[in-house]
């Protein structure tokens, strides 16, 4: 049984992580074995609807304009072309997920797995900041950074890490590189909710959860989430990006000697 207690760390932490380029599933995963948790399925996915409506706040007006843009047909428009981007970028991690979802499941629950993919984001953010540009977004570009989004399904890449630096060593600028990683969470969230539900749906009907804890997950990350996305968009004009690269590597090693010593 989950405490509220236990639910207010695991919503901070993924309200934290899910932005911020240290990936929210490797440290959900860290949070859960120090806790000594085996979280319900019911609580990732409103943990996840929280950050879900941090990122259709923050980006409503680009996602309305995009919206208009598919109602009328409209592909030669920026948000048009957007929207193809999006389409186009979204394709391998439902590829991706759907065909590996059993093996990436048990990555879950592994914590030398977690460490090693910590010190690659590690390595994937320091070399971005070597590479800077101000072209705008490609069609190769949206699959690029598709294909980074799908990596990113491993606990310890981080999502928004891969993506934002895929960009960044693509030379797109930074300010739309930031703008398509996360208008692209979008469909890659609500897709990854949809298919947990599907997949684990007996998982999810046996969980013997109480609303009001649920409910509290969900606005604290929602809450702690918004502040982080707002830090990060920061941090990547600033230039500060791959400062996080010292962090991954740290806690990624640590993992790793933890796990070797124990």
């Amino acid at each position: 049984m989950v405490t509220w207690i236990e639910v207010f760390i695991l919503a901070v932490v993924q309200g934290i992580t899910e932005w911020l380029p240290i990936s929210s599933s490797g440290h959900l995963v860290i949070t859960q074995k120090i806790l000594g948790l085996d979280l319900p399925l019911i609580y990732d996915v409103m943990l996840h609807v929280g950050t879900l409506i941090v990122v259709l706040t923050v980006f409503r007006k680009d996602i309305a304009n995009i919206i208009k843009a598919l109602a009328k047909g409209d592909f030669e428009t920026e948000e048009g072309k957007l929207a193809l981007f999006i389409a186009v970028g979204s394709i391998p991690i439902a590829l991706f997920g759907f065909v590996f979802y059993d093996f990436l499941k048990s990555l879950f629950s592994n914590l030398p797995a977690v460490g090693l993919a910590l010190l690659i984001t590690g390595c994937i953010l320091f070399v971005s900041e070597k590479r800077t540009g101000n072209r705008k977004l490609g069609i190769l570009d949206s699959l690029l950074i598709g294909l980074a989004q799908a990596f990113a399904i491993i606990p310890g890449i981080s999502r928004s890490g891969v993506t934002v630096a895929t960009g960044l060593l693509q030379k797109v600028d930074k300010a739309k590189a930031f703008r398509y990683s996360f208008l692209l969470s979008v469909p890659a969230i609500i897709g990854a909710t949809i298919m947990e539900v599907i997949m684990d749906t007996k998982d999810l009907a046996a969980a013997n959860a109480n609303l009001a804890p649920l409910l509290l997950g969900t606005t604290v990350s929602m809450i702690v989430g918004y502040a982080s996305l707002k830090l990060l968009k920061k941090i990547v004009m600033n230039k500060k990006f791959h400062l996080f690269a010292y962090y991954c590597w740290a806690v990624g090693l640590a993992i790793i000697l933890f796990t070797l010593l124990h």
